[in-house]
C-alpha cells in the first residue's frame, strides 16, 4: 500500500500544480517529475523561499520554472490571464546560452497560456531586446550586466513590482565576477519577494545569502554537496604533456560515433584543437567568450543536429547547457577549480542516461586532478590505452598541429591587414572546409 502511494506521488498533479501546467508538463514528454521537482515544488508552492542542491541534469529548470508559472495564473485567475502582471519574475544566469536555454524552457511550459518572455544578454543587439521589453512581458532571464545596462539605460523598464527572483548556478552568481552587477540588481528590486537559489554545486557563502535577501529558506537537497551521477562512467589517463593532442585524439578516434566535449582552459586552445581536429577528419567546432553571440549559438546548434559531433569548448559551455545527446566529456585540460570538474561531467549522463568522462591529466596538472579526487570522494579508475598504439598517431598529429598554427597565423595577418575585423568568418570558412593538405588519420 505504501508502494502505491508512493508511486501515486509521482505525478505532477499531485505536487499541487494547476492543470495547465500539469498539460504543458505531459505535452513535454515529462511523465514524472525528478527528485529536486518533488522535493522544492510543494515547498514553493507554499511560498517559501528555495536553496536547491541537485546534480546537474536533473530537472532545475522545471523544479523552479513550474511554481513561478503556477503563482502567474493563480494570481489573475478571476482577471483571466491576460491581465496578468508583467515583469512577473526575473531568473539570472551566469552565461548567455544557459539564460537562452532557461528562457526556451518557459516559453515550452507557458506555450499554452500566452506565456511572454524576454531574454538579456550581451553580445545581442540592446535594441531589439529594448523592443521585447517593451511588450511587457511576464518573465526576464538574463545576466547580471545586460540586466543592470537595462535598468539604466531602457526608459520605463522597472522591476518594481517583482515577485520572482531565481539565481540559476547561483555559486557562481555570488562570486566576485558578478557582485557588482548582482547588489545593483538588489538594490532596485522590491524585498518583499520570493527568492530561489539553485545549483548543482553551493557553497558557504552566508553573507552573501543573506545579501540576496532570502527569508527562512528551505534547503534542499537532493544530491550529496558535490556528487556526479551514478550512471557516468568517469576515468583519468596520466600522460605527459608532449603527447596530450596524441591522446586526445586516439580516445576520439577509438571512440568515433560518439558525440562529445572536450574542455579546455583558454579560448585560443579551442581553436587551435578545432584546427587540430578538422586536419584529421574529425568534425570538430569551437565555442568560447571570445566569439560573437551568433556564432556561438551557430556552433552549438551544428552540434545539437550533429552536423558535428566534437565541441571543443572552454568552460563557458560547462554549466547547465542541456545537449541531450552528449555520450562523452573530455577534460584536455584539468580545471583549476575543481567544483568546475563537476559541472563539466554533467554535460553527460543526463536524466537517467549513461555517459563517459575521462580526465587527460599531465605531470603539471596533478595536483588539481588530486582537487577533484578529494571533492568527489572517490578514486577514478585509470583508461586503458597502449602507449604504442597512441604514438603510432604521433606523425600525423604533429603535422595537424604545424598545419592549423600556420593557418592561425595567417587568420591573424588578415585581421590586422582588414583593419581587426571580426574573424569568426575566416575561422568558420576555414573549419567548414576540408583544408587539401589535411591528412586522413592513420597509423603509421
Amino acid at each position: 500500500m505504501a508502494e502505491e502511494e508512493k508511486e501515486e506521488m509521482k505525478s505532477f498533479k499531485d505536487l499541487g500544480l494547476c492543470e495547465e501546467l500539469v498539460e504543458a508538463c505531459d505535452s513535454l514528454g515529462w511523465k514524472n517529475p525528478t527528485k529536486i521537482q518533488v522535493e522544492a515544488i510543494p515547498h514553493a508552492l507554499e511560498g517559501k523561499d528555495l536553496i536547491g542542491l541537485a546534480q546537474t541534469g536533473s530537472g532545475k529548470t522545471g523544479a523552479f520554472a513550474l511554481p513561478i508559472l503556477h503563482a502567474l495564473l493563480e494570481s489573475h485567475s478571476k482577471q483571466g490571464y491576460k491581465s496578468a502582471p508583467v515583469f512577473f519574475a526575473l531568473v539570472l544566469s551566469p552565461t548567455r546560452e544557459l539564460a537562452i536555454q532557461i528562457a526556451e524552457q518557459f516559453e515550452a511550459l507557458g506555450s499554452g497560456i500566452s506565456l511572454k518572455c524576454a531574454v538579456l544578454v550581451g553580445g545581442v543587439d540592446i535594441m531589439q531586446q529594448q523592443i521585447a521589453l517593451g511588450k511587457r512581458p511576464h518573465i526576464i532571464v538574463g545576466t547580471p550586466g545586460r540586466l543592470v545596462d537595462h535598468l539604466t539605460n531602457t526608459k520605463g523598464f522597472s522591476l518594481r513590482m517583482l515577485k520572482y527572483l531565481v539565481l540559476d548556478e547561483a555559486d557562481r552568481l555570488l562570486n566576485e565576477d558578478f557582485e557588482k552587477a548582482l547588489d545593483d540588481i538588489l538594490n532596485v528590486i522590491p524585498r518583499d519577494r520570493h527568492t530561489y537559489l539553485f545549483s548543482a554545486t553551493m557553497t558557504k557563502k552566508v553573507k552573501k545569502l543573506q545579501r540576496a535577501c532570502l527569508r527562512n529558506p528551505v534547503k534542499i537537497e537532493a544530491a550529496s554537496k558535490y556528487s556526479t551521477v551514478d550512471t557516468l562512467k568517469q576515468q583519468y589517463r596520466f600522460i605527459p604533456a608532449k603527447y596530450k593532442d596524441c591522446y586526445l585524439v586516439y580516445i576520439l578516434t577509438e571512440m568515433s560515433g560518439c558525440t562529445s566535449m572536450v574542455f579546455t582552459r583558454t579560448c585560443d586552445a579551442t581553436r587551435l584543437l578545432a584546427f587540430i581536429l578538422r586536419n584529421l577528419n574529425i568534425r570538430a567546432i569551437p565555442i568560447s567568450g571570445q566569439m560573437t553571440q551568433a556564432k556561438r549559438l551557430g556552433a552549438l546548434n551544428k552540434f545539437k543536429s550533429g552536423e558535428c559531433n566534437v565541441l571543443v569548448c572552454t568552460d563557458v559551455a560547462s554549466r547547465g547547457l542541456d545537449i541531450p545527446s552528449v555520450d562523452m566529456v573530455i577534460n584536455y585540460d584539468i580545471p583549476t577549480n575543481s567544483k568546475d570538474y563537476i559541472h563539466r561531467v554533467g554535460r553527460t549522463a543526463r536524466a537517467g542516461r549513461s555517459g563517459v568522462a575521462i580526465s587527460l591529466v599531465n605531470q603539471y596538472e596533478l595536483e588539481w586532478y588530486l582537487q577533484i579526487e578529494k571533492l568527489i570522494g572517490k578514486k577514478l579508475p585509470e583508461y586503458p590505452a597502449q602507449e604504442e598504439e597512441v604514438l603510432q598517431y604521433l606523425e600525423s598529429v604533429t603535422e595537424a598541429k604545424r598545419l592549423s598554427q600556420m593557418k592561425l597565423k595567417e587568420i591573424g595577418g588578415t585581421k590586422k591587414r582588414r583593419g581587426g575585423d571580426d574573424d569568426d568568418e575566416d575561422i568558420e570558412r576555414y573549419l567548414g572546409v576540408k583544408a587539401k593538405s589535411s591528412k586522413k588519420v592513420k597509423r603509421k
